[in-house]
C-alpha cells in the first residue's frame, strides 16, 4: 500500500470520530469550554510535529506582520468552525450535525468563487442546491415539527461549514506554511476561548475523564488528523485522496450508531447521499480539483 493512503486512511479514521468525541463531551462542557481545552492540546501537539520535522524554524523567516497574518489564516477554520460545529452538535443528534457540517466542500467552492473570482458554473450552483436539499432531507421531520433545536442545530452547523469554506479558500491565497499556520491558529483560540470562558465565569477544572476526552479530540481528531492530511496530499495524488475523504461521513454514522445508540434514519441517509451527489457534480467541473 502506498504511504498517501495509509496516511489518508488514518486521516479518514480520526475524522470520522468527531462526532461521537465531541456529543460525549458536550454533555458536561459548552462549545467555548470544549474549543479551548481542544485547541490547548491541539496546539501543543502540533508545536512538537513542528520542531519535530524542522518547520519551527520557519518562524525565524517570517516578520511580525506574517506571523498575525498566518495566525489569523487559521481562525475561520478553527475558531469559527468548531464553536459553530461544537454548539450544533450539542443541540442535535450528532449524526446530523455531521452530515449537514460536510457541505463544507460546497462551501469552499462557493468562497472561491467570492473571493478568488473563480467562475460560478452552472454545475457549482446546481450542486449547491443539490447540498442543500440534503440538509433538507436530513431534518425534514424536525423543520415540519418546527423543532427549533434542531432547526438552530442545523444553522450552526451550515455556519461552521461557510466558516470552513472561507479558511480553505484563504490558504490558496496565501503561501504559508499551513502545519506552522494551524499550529499559531490552535494557541490563539485557545487563549480568545480562554478569554470568552472567563468573562462567561465558566471557568472550570477538569476530572481525569474529561481530559482523556480533551486528548482525544484535541490531538487525534485535530492534530494527529492535520498531520496525516498534509503527509498524505504531499505523497500522493491530492485529487484521488480527497475523494476518498467522502468516506468519512458514512464512518461517522457507523460510530454514532455503535456509541451512541443513535438510529440510522432513512432521512439521513438519504440527505447524505444527496449532499454528496452535489458535491461530486461539481468535481466533475473541474477535474484538476
Amino acid at each position: 500500500m502506498k504511504k498517501s493512503y495509509l496516511y489518508v486512511s488514518i486521516c479518514i479514521l480520526c475524522w470520522s470520530m468527531v462526532s461521537v468525541l465531541s456529543k460525549l463531551m458536550l454533555g458536561s462542557l459548552d462549545n467555548f469550554q470544549l474549543l479551548c481545552a481542544n485547541a490547548l492540546f491541539a496546539g501543543i501537539a502540533m508545536l512538537i510535529v513542528c520542531i519535530a520535522n524542522g518547520k519551527i524554524k520557519l518562524l525565524k523567516t517570517y516578520s511580525l506582520k506574517d506571523i498575525l497574518i498566518s495566525t489569523l489564516l487559521g481562525l475561520p477554520g478553527i475558531f469559527l468552525y468548531y464553536v459553530f460545529y461544537y454548539a450544533g452538535t450539542a443541540l442535535m443528534p450528532a449524526s446530523q450535525a455531521f452530515i449537514v457540517n460536510y457541505l463544507w466542500p460546497i462551501m469552499t467552492v462557493l468562497a472561491a468563487c467570492i473571493i478568488l473570482k473563480e467562475k460560478l458554473t452552472c454545475r457549482i450552483i446546481i450542486a449547491l442546491i443539490l447540498s442543500f436539499i440534503g440538509v433538507g432531507i436530513v431534518a425534514l421531520k424536525d423543520i415540519l415539527s418546527l423543532n427549533f433545536n434542531i432547526i438552530m442545530g442545523s444553522v450552526f452547523c451550515i455556519l461552521g461549514a461557510i466558516s470552513y469554506g472561507i479558511f480553505s479558500t484563504l490558504y490558496r491565497k496565501y503561501d504559508y506554511d499551513q502545519s506552522l499556520s494551524m499550529t499559531l491558529s490552535y494557541f490563539a483560540t485557545f487563549v480568545i476561548c480562554g478569554v470568552i470562558v472567563l468573562i462567561k465565569g465558566d471557568l472550570f477544572i477538569p476530572t481525569s475523564l474529561q481530559v482523556c476526552g480533551f486528548l482525544a479530540n484535541g490531538v487525534i481528531t485535530m492534530a494527529l488528523a492535520n498531520t496525516f492530511w498534509v503527509n498524505a496530499i504531499a505523497s500522493g495524488n491530492t485529487a484521488k485522496l480527497s475523494n476518498l475523504t467522502y468516506i468519512t461521513p458514512f464512518i461517522s454514522l457507523i460510530w454514532t450508531r455503535l456509541i451512541l445508540k443513535e438510529p440510522l434514519t432513512v432521512n439521513a441517509f438519504a440527505g447524505l447521499l444527496i449532499i454528496i451527489l452535489g458535491i461530486f457534480i461539481q468535481l466533475k467541473d473541474n477535474k484538476q480539483n
